[in-house]
């Protein structure tokens, strides 16, 4: 059949839509401009009154005699610099830039030349408009683009299009992620600049070198640090600058660009994920791993750590701690303060120690230095013993705030062992079992439980063992979770087993109700569900149609809070049942009886609801069995339900799984599923080869499961089936070579044993007469 094509209506009704979308786009962006205006029309008539300091706006608002005491240099919370307005593009420009975004989206150049060629001739048409297409709401997605595909030489040019100008540009609703990006993208030629690995690009023709292309990256990114010097204290929360604030602070401490933990902590979850098809081969290896950055960059850091707290007093602090946008730049600054400087102090001293006597002296002096965490636990650890004082008042304020809390974590997480220590004896260890009943005051709680020793780990759990059945009515698994691992890496043996005969007796002293409680599995699954359904009968439309009924019954246009709660439980209930797996011993025998004692409706709800849960089920089928029967059953539920395995965006995995593991086991108890369920389930997937073939996930499974081998080779699939077994039994079943066998029954015949074709009489007349004997005798 030929492609769909549009009739004529369709073409006028798309042209209208694409013409009313533009319009919107421009009125929007002449919105945006003049909001800018008066912003800044009323920013200029406050700024003669703004004569007393007034910490960053921290919720939006702020109040002039807040802090009449704070030290002069921080006016206001947008007076301190004036931001800049850059034009717009006239509408043949920005016509003309929207349509080379769209060529760069779809990346339909005949070769990679062809697009360095179009890329360049884009930065000439570009050139003294840079700054105008940043802040545009249309083009500025076009600039993140072209930084993703830019080189060495055209990422500097931009820094110099951007200098003098970075502050505005940082602070502005579309501009601030074209800086971060430039920052990111820019990191690792750092690292390759400073370890001799940087090859300059050559000049295209008609081009002059500027000053900034001359100029090392690190020279660059220093030179931006002075821009912003002024204003750290602001950009710290400020709703967009702080976003290109911590992107440079990452940068500069040589952390690793490509971690879940940093990202999460750069992007907000609602931020765009702009790409396009190319940008992975210009990405450096150096992005994914910690990079090396020179020393300029370490006192840069000490340098805005000590400026932007420098002005700010312990309440400012306090309420910056509290504050959304504010709390992770400020976590952001702790974390490098502990990591980088507090620990290589310890360390220092320690040294100096053992080789003078002078070391107290110079302890005092480092101490009495000020430090960010000096700010924020003044004299600690011995000030956490009262609890009038400020160290202990600023932590128990933060534990059960849902904003503050997060900032205890990280001081839990990385301060020295002293003021742990301090922490643990004064204010967690007596109401452990309360704080970690809390559903905020349990996140600081478990990161203490995961630095505690043995001795006050089994203290921990002895405290907290009453209130496991409060634990699993309130959903704090996660909690659950961590007092298991906790004990398994301690070596608390007994401890395990308390833990686990107290959450079998919170759920009816049975293990068999362990995986349906904390999976959610009891509620009933209909047979008709569990049925496959092939298009022969139904036809391909009324399948499609199903699917779509399906859909809007399970899926609420909007997600209720109801709904979120149940899927963070089942999420959380996931994770303690895969960490129980993992465990030797009791918590896995346990796990696995519940697991073979579920239904296979059960067991097929485990499968294709989550990805959660369905990687319980891999993760059981690779855990040695404590019982010899265990992979057999569990396979065996699967069985019934291959096509709907295979076609489910979480059941594949599982189904993928059961071909890597071996038909006999190598050792006893180790995971093995038998050849015979292997062939049941290739021949069942054959059976729908077609309706796989019409999917993504079905030809994924095919492909694994090598289903056109079993077409037309079945002796080479067989094979390639039993090369995951052991050696020992594969070498066992091969068939053995003709000379191979007659010696191994020569060696196993005793001496002097002349062949069973031996007659006594005809050897009077000689071994003429006797060939068969002749025979096996060179054979011999």
């Amino acid at each position: 059949m030929g492609k769909n094509r549009k009739s004529k209506r369709q073409l006028v009704r798309d042209e209208k839509r694409a013409k009313k979308r533009d319009r919107e786009i421009e009125h929007e962006e002449e919105r945006d401009i003049k909001k800018q205006r008066r912003e800044e029309a009323q920013q200029e008539a406050l700024a003669p009154a703004a004569a007393e300091y007034v910490p960053p706006p921290l919720d939006g608002t702020y109040d002039e005699s807040a802090f009449p005491g704070a030290p002069e240099g921080r006016r206001g919370p947008n007076t301190n610099f004036e931001r800049e307005f850059f034009g717009m593009l006239e509408e043949q420009e920005q016509e003309y830039f929207r349509h080379a975004d769209e060529l760069l989206e779809l990346n339909d150049f005949p070769s990679t030349e062809e697009r360095d060629i179009f890329l360049q001739n884009l930065y000439k048409e570009m050139r003294g408009k840079e700054l105008k297409l940043a802040s545009s709401q249309s083009c500025s997605r076009l600039m993140e683009r072209l930084i993703l595909l830019s080189n060495t030489r055209q990422k500097k040019s931009l820094f110099d299009a951007f200098g003098g100008h970075f502050i505005s540009l940082v602070t502005h609703r579309f501009a601030s992620h074209c800086c971060e990006k430039l920052f990111l993208q820019s990191a690792p030629v750092v690292t390759q600049e400073l370890s001799g690995e940087y090859e300059q690009e050559p000049l295209p023709e008609g081009e002059e070198e500027t000053e900034a292309m001359k100029s090392s990256m690190e020279d660059l990114f220093l030179l931006t640090l002075d821009e912003l010097e002024e204003h750290l204290g602001f950009l710290l929360s400020d709703r967009f600058g702080s976003h290109a604030m911590r992107a440079l602070l990452v940068i500069l401490s040589g952390r690793s660009l490509d971690q879940a933990g940093t990202k999460s902590l750069l992007q907000s979850r609602k931020k765009e994920y702009i790409t396009v098809e190319g940008a992975a081969a210009n990405a450096s290896e150096l992005s994914s791993q910690i990079r090396a950055v020179p020393s300029s960059f370490t006192m840069a850091i000490k340098k805005i750590i000590d400026d932007s707290t420098a002005t700010m007093d312990a309440t400012a602090l306090r309420v910056l701690a509290k504050h959304p946008t504010g709390n992770p730049a400020l976590q952001l600054l702790l974390e490098l303060e502990l990591t980088m400087f507090v620990k290589g102090k310890e360390k220092g001293e320690k040294k100096q120690k053992k080789k003078d006597d002078e070391a107290e002296e110079k302890k005092e002096e480092t101490q009495s230095e000020v430090t960010l965490l000096g700010m924020l636990v003044p004299d600690a650890p011995a000030a956490f013993a009262d609890n009038t004082t400020q160290a202990a008042e600023f932590v128990n304020s933060m534990i059960y705030d849902p904003i503050g809390s997060r900032l205890l974590e990280t001081l839990i997480t990385h301060c020295p062992g002293k003021i742990f220590k301090g922490l643990q004896q004064h204010i967690f260890g007596p109401r452990i079992q309360s704080l970690l009943r809390n559903d905020i005051a349990c996140y600081p709680a478990i990161r203490v439980l995961n630095r505690l020793s043995r001795e006050d780990l089994a203290d921990a759990v002895e405290k907290s063992l009453p209130e496991m059945a409060s634990f699993v009515d309130k959903g704090r698994f996660n909690v659950i979770k961590t007092l298991f691992e906790r004990c398994n890496v301690r070596n608390g043996t007994d401890e395990i087993n308390s833990l686990l005969k107290a959450l079998t007796s919170a759920y009816g002293n049975d293990w068999k109700n362990l995986v349906p409680k904390l999976c959610m599995l009891d509620e009933e699954v209909s047979e008709e569900e569990q049925k496959p359904e092939s298009t022969e009968e139904v036809g391909e439309e009324g399948a499609e149609e199903k699917k779509e009924e399906k859909k809007e019954k399970t899926q609420p246009k909007f997600q209720t809070q109801e709904a979120k709660n149940k899927a963070f439980m089942l999420n959380h209930g996931s994770q303690l049942v895969a960490a129980l797996l993992a465990i030797p011993g009791q918590p896995s025998k346990a796990i696995q009886s519940s697991l073979a004692a579920l239904k296979p409706a059960q067991v097929m709800k485990m499968a294709t609801t989550s990805h959660n849960t369905s990687s319980i089920l891999v993760k059981a089928l690779q855990t040695p069995a404590t019982t010899p029967t265990f992979h057999k059953v569990l396979v065996s539920s699967l069985l019934p339900h291959v096509y709907e395995l295979a076609t489910s965006q979480h059941g594949s995995a599982v189904l993928n799984e059961i071909i890597t593991l071996p038909s006999k086991p190598a050792e006893p108890n180790a995971p093995a599923v038998p050849f015979h369920m292997k062939e049941n389930v290739i021949s069942q997937l054959a059976q729908y080869e077609r309706d796989l073939r019409e999917t993504w996930l079905g030809r994924n499974v095919w492909r694994t499961w090598k289903g056109d081998m079993w077409s037309h080779r079945r002796h080479d699939w067989v094979r390639w089936a039993k090369e995951t077994d052991p050696e020992t039994a594969r070498v066992a079943a091969a068939p053995k070579k003709r000379e191979e066998k007659e010696k191994e029954e020569a060696e196993k015949k005793p001496k002097g044993y002349l062949g069973k074709n031996f007659d006594p009489k005809k050897a009077k007349q000689g071994f003429a007469g006797n060939k068969k004997f002749e025979k096996k005798e060179v054979a011999a």
